[in-house]
């Protein structure tokens, strides 16, 4: 079933939790709406549900008009981060909940109910609890019952709300795998609200990023990593140095160093802001003199190497530039910047904290002026 949002606002009192919204989605596709606490991500899935009802625009279910059809008349199937099962019933009974209550005429024999949950039990992996209560599972296990439970009523579309938040890191690692093998399988058009970054990247067939109610971007895992469209998205999705600077025709002064920006080329001395991932910076020895380019201009911005962290195949950086006005961090604190370099790189340089180092951006997003949302 696809879904059509059209125009849609919110607003609860004087917060405005959405602000005109409109998303196309396909039948059979995964997505996932990501952005921080508070952007308006849940309040979609909401309305999409038909637990909220829009103040404007309209939900299509497949082109028909839903936007005041009732919860039950919609077909959907929820799992919430809380799991939300039956204590006083068995795995069994959970899943079956919902079959049993169907109106009368629409309702399975017992022994179809029966071949359905057991086949649901059997398609999370779970057949061999059907007798336990879900005091007795674990919070991975209550979780894939609690989708045993969404599915048991063949619903057109699945809404996931932060379905692995209440989990830990290595349990959500492994859902997450197995959601998406679930989804190939079925091909159910799904929908999960998530603030974890990595999580939608991994799973989602689409990438939809919310800000403040706005859809700030909406694209595959590898459109919104490699080509963020605003600050924010950049910021939002892992760790990223920020500069400031002055952009003038073409070419960014920053730090000290001088680099070409296409994103510049009509700027005349604009404001600058440019984003470099922590793996996108080359790091070398500081060597007075010897650290410059053709034209006899720095290459990279001179640091002092405060911190490395090593863990596994990858070194992290912290390092205090020489100017210390030159940058902040996503989150605006003391300036620094984190680097990244392979973990045999950095014990083959022999790098020790307090040591001057330069770091040179080998890739960087610029943007101008107003454009700097963060």
């Amino acid at each position: 079933m696809s879904i059509e949002i059209r125009n849609v606002s919110k607003q609860f009192g004087s917060f405005q939790a959405l602000r005109d919204v409109s998303l196309d989605i396909q039948s059979g596709e995964l997505i996932a709406l990501l952005g921080p606490s508070g952007c308006g991500k849940t309040t979609l899935l909401r309305i999409i549900a038909g637990l909220e009802s829009p103040d404007v625009g309209s939900i299509h279910f497949s082109g028909e008009d839903t936007t005041d059809v009732h919860v039950r008349e919609r077909n959907v199937g929820f799992v919430f981060q809380h799991y939300a099962l039956f204590r006083h019933m068995t795995v069994f009974e959970n899943v079956a909940f919902g079959l049993r209550i169907k109106p009368r005429k629409e309702r399975p024999s017992e022994a179809q109910i029966r071949t359905k949950v057991m086949d649901l039990l059997k398609l999370v992996q779970l057949d061999w609890l059907a007798d336990r209560h879900p005091s007795q599972l674990s919070g991975g296990q209550r979780q894939r019952i609690a989708l045993a439970r969404a599915l048991a009523v063949e619903p057109k579309v699945l809404l996931l709300d932060e379905p692995f938040g209440a989990l830990d890191a290595k349990v959500r690692k492994e859902l997450r795998r197995w959601l998406r093998r679930l989804h190939d399988e079925l091909h159910v058009t799904s929908i999960f609200v998530t603030h974890d970054q990595e999580e939608a990247l991994e799973v989602a067939d689409r990438v939809v990023v919310i800000n403040q109610g706005k859809i700030e971007q909406s694209g595959s895992p590898q459109e919104v990593w490699e080509n963020p469209a605003s600050p924010f998205v950049y910021g939002f999705l892992g760790d990223v140095n920020l500069f400031h600077g002055r952009a003038n025709e073409g070419l960014v002064h920053m730090s000290g160093i001088e680099i070409d920006a296409p994103e510049a080329d009509d700027a005349k001395n604009a404001k600058a802001f440019a984003y470099v991932r922590p793996h996108d910076l080359d790091v070398e020895r500081y060597s007075p003199g010897q650290n410059m380019d053709a034209q006899g201009r720095p290459r990279g911005i001179v640091a002092r190497l405060e911190r490395a962290i090593v863990v596994g195949p990858i070194a992290r950086l912290e390092l205090i530039p020489a100017d210390d006005n030159h940058s902040t961090t996503q989150n605006g604190e003391d300036a620094l910047i984190e680097a990244q370099i392979p973990a045999h790189q950095f014990k083959e340089l022999g790098f020790k904290e307090g040591e001057t180092l330069v770091v040179t951006p080998r890739r960087t997003r610029v943007f101008i002026d107003q454009a700097a949302g963060i």
